[in-house]
């Protein structure tokens, strides 16, 4: 267990929360708290953490609510989701929101830190992985996937994909991809070629948007 590992316990149970945050600093990991959806959004914006455990019903912004923000604004932080629920469509809508692991209350605290344990090394083996809603790229394999499918890009497509994906919602100019992925050897129209190729390839709804006469952008 490496100490510096953070976890973010999100839940409206007070009590839940001081004992998880309890048993987590003792097993090793820093833990801080959010009562709700909004605080765990702040929280989250402040510093991602390490690892999200995150209540499904909660007040105003649920848990579902809350997971797919934070995929939306591209965060790749393992989330595991706890509920009361044990229905079969309450775990898919939180796998399908985002969530990497589920777990139905009351658990075991045990269960609970090995599932923790298990997310954050998986998260330390995939340091170099870039993820925005449901796209993920490992730059260095030039792979991608989107929504589990995985896609087929050439060397200049991964990382025109890359460029975009390390400033998701940011404008990224032509000049500055062909400076970048080019080496300014080229027509500047072959970004425009490449941007529709990806577009393609990466599918419905749309990711990959061009501002006339800005640039592009990784906007969901």
């Amino acid at each position: 267990m490496v100490e510096s590992e953070r976890v973010l316990v999100v839940d409206d149970d007070p009590s839940l929360r001081r004992m998880l945050a309890r048993t987590l600093t003792a097993e090793g990991f820093k833990v801080a708290v959010a009562p709700d959806g909004g605080a765990a959004l702040v929280e989250v914006q402040n510093g991602a953490p390490d690892v999200i455990v995150l209540d499904v019903a909660m007040p105003a912004i649920d848990g579902l609510a809350v997971c797919r923000r934070l995929r939306d604004r591209g965060l790749a932080t393992p989330i595991l989701m706890l509920t009361a629920r044990d229905a079969i469509a309450d775990r898919v809508s939180g796998l399908q929101a985002g969530a990497d692991d589920y777990l139905v209350k009351p658990f075991a605290v045990a269960e609970l830190v090995a599932r923790l344990q298990a997310l954050t090394r998986r998260g330390r083996a995939g340091d170099g992985a870039l993820a925005y809603a449901d796209l993920r790229l490992e730059p260095a394999s030039r792979t991608a996937t989107r929504g589990g499918r995985a896609i087929e890009l050439t060397g200049r497509e991964a990382a025109l994909l890359e460029l975009l994906m390390r400033e998701p919602g940011r404008v990224v100019t032509r000049d500055r991809a062909l400076g970048e992925i080019w080496d300014d050897a080229a027509e500047p129209n072959v970004v425009d070629r490449y941007v529709t190729r990806l577009r393609r390839k990466l599918g419905d709804p749309p990711l990959v948007r061009t501002l006339r006469g800005a640039g592009f952008t990784l906007r969901a």
